[in-house]
């Protein structure tokens, strides 16, 4: 459930009153990219590099951002203020805009939501997930779109398999999760895809962690090397370095949190909470 107020092209609105026409090209088109961070305290948590991102996608899909970074974050901070809710998640949107013709791009609409976050529970984990193997390959994979068509699609096909999650794999090579990046510790690597994947904020955190005795990589590896993985784990805004019990039924270990895991884990809460 969103705050009480959310933020329209600069001017903070009711949330039941907050309104965007039916013509935009995100309902028509789908078209649109968004992004997503946390605030801790009233702290956003690597907001320079999801302004980069956010940036850069808008750019790569030619819509225009209506604010600079500056402004940007002063409307932010101006939407946490009025809701006062200091700890949360925030979501930047931008649509397509009012189009003509459904099918032209029109003047972008720009959307900033704040979400209340219960930390204590966003912390906790009793057990690693259950992830399911599917072959498809994203869209424009670099760019952070709205476009979440097949994830969505697939959950009755979750549901019937008894999974947390997909995981995506391109012609039988490991890609991501449909929110997430995907790990997998072997021998003395942790190792995660390299190509045809959307590049995390908090991957490529964990892409500079030192962890003793093993290198940390990119490298695309196949269904086929599953098999001989010690520990897997996804990583997220929302699940920092979460655990993978298991892939397609196949139990990894013994289905509970592994020490690679706990430690990169861990080193992404010191990172997070250093100044909070």
């Amino acid at each position: 459930m969103a705050a009480k107020y959310v933020s329209i092209n600069n001017q903070l609105f009711l949330e039941e009153d907050a309104r965007i026409g039916v013509s935009d090209l995100a309902m028509h088109r789908g078209y649109g990219i968004f992004d997503y961070f946390k605030v801790i305290d009233k702290r956003p948590i690597f907001i320079e590099d999801h302004f980069n991102r956010f940036y850069n996608s808008a750019k790569e899909m030619y819509l225009e951002v209506m604010l600079d970074r500056v402004e940007l974050r002063k409307a932010i901070e101006e939407l946490i203020e009025k809701n006062g809710v200091p700890t949360s998640g925030i979501k930047l949107l931008l649509t397509g805009g009012y189009s003509e013709d459904g099918y032209k791009m029109g003047k972008p609409n720009l959307i900033i939501s704040q979400y209340p976050l219960n930390m204590q529970e966003e912390n906790h984990f009793d057990m690693g997930m259950k992830l399911i193997t599917y072959s498809h390959q994203r869209q424009l994979p670099f760019i952070k779109t709205i476009d979440y068509l097949q994830a969505v699609r697939l959950h009755p096909f979750m549901k019937e398999n008894n999974a947390d999650d997909v995981l995506y794999h391109n012609n039988g090579t490991i890609t991501e999760c449909p929110r997430a990046n995907f790990f997998i510790v072997t021998g003395d690597k942790i190792i995660t895809a390299a190509n045809n994947i959307l590049k995390g904020i908090t991957r490529s955190k964990v892409l500079n962690f030192k962890i003793d005795g093993y290198t940390i990589i990119e490298k695309d590896f196949t269904l086929d090397e599953l098999t001989n993985i010690h520990e897997a784990f996804i990583t997220s805004t929302t699940q920092y370095a979460y655990p993978v019990a298991a892939i397609d039924g196949k139990l990894i270990g013994d289905g509970k949190i592994g020490p690679v895991t706990r430690q990169v884990r861990e080193q992404l809460f010191k990172l997070i909470y250093a100044d909070t």
